[in-house]
């Protein structure tokens, strides 16, 4: 993408950190003091009815308990980190999503096959029912996306194992940053990214329909790494802006491919 877009995708994370600083502050009393209400618990806000619009989709596994929180690791980053991420893909794009209502599926609920791109935290806990697995498959092979964020070296077993009760002759490609989705939008230069807190390398991963990588892809895996953690605490400070700018133009590549292939 051009030099203004990158350009402007800094200046739209300028203003979302300095946007909301103070009420993160205010939630905190005051920086330093703790990681306060954003790391306690969160109450589950309803969907946002199905109206065209794109909407961050995040995939629930396991229990409804009704809250977010660092216990339940699917909700990690909820509801900030994809209210931030919506913000800067609206401000970029002409996809107007929905920008504060996020929605909260299973992968067995009907509904998500009106959404084209849906995302997982934190596979290395991830568990199916095998309605759920069936569906999964038949979302994807039916054009869904599904982005996989925020799991590291010792999650990698159960992530597999789940994703081979969905796709059983799957293979799971590594990329390099040839890939054309690292250049849907951006032009990303290196998957040397920055780290929120795991040793790098970052490991950039994928299924494709039909095993074929002249086909699309169906799973793009952010292994070793957790994008979405710049996305939630963008607006803080804890990070320098312009390692918040390459989590950003993952993500917006990553919706860009989605929403196109």
């Amino acid at each position: 993408m051009t030099r203004r877009a990158c350009a402007r995708l800094a200046c739209v994370l300028a203003a979302v950190a300095l946007g909301g600083a103070t009420a993160v502050a205010q939630r905190r009393g005051g920086f330093g003091g703790g990681f306060g209400g954003r790391r306690g618990r969160e109450a589950i806000r309803p969907n946002t009815p199905y109206d065209g619009r794109f909407t961050f989709v995040r995939v629930r596994y396991g229990p409804d308990y009704g809250f977010a929180s660092q216990g339940l690791p699917w909700s990690h980053d909820y509801p900030a980190g994809e209210q931030h991420f919506m913000k800067i893909l609206s401000e970029l794009s002409l996809l107007n999503p929905h920008t504060d209502e996020t929605n909260i599926l299973t992968f067995d609920d009907p509904q998500l096959f009106r959404y084209p791109v849906a995302y997982l935290c934190e596979p290395g806990g991830w568990t199916m029912t095998d309605q759920e697995a069936a569906s999964l498959r038949n979302y994807l092979q039916k054009g869904g996306f599904m982005i996989v964020d925020d799991f590291r070296m010792q999650h990698w077993g159960n992530f597999e194992a789940q994703i081979m009760r969905v796709l059983p002759e799957a293979r799971i490609f590594d990329l390099d940053i040839d890939n054309p989705i690292f250049h849907a939008f951006f032009e990303i230069k290196t998957l040397d990214v920055p780290q929120y807190y795991d040793p790098p390398p970052a490991i950039f991963r994928a299924i494709y329909e039909g095993n074929d990588p002249s086909k699309r892809i169906m799973v793009m895996i952010n292994y070793n790494t957790d994008i979405s953690e710049f996305w939630e605490w963008s607006d803080t400070g804890l990070k320098p802006i312009d390692e918040s700018n390459e989590a950003y133009k993952l993500g917006v590549n990553y919706v860009i491919y989605g929403m196109t292939h």
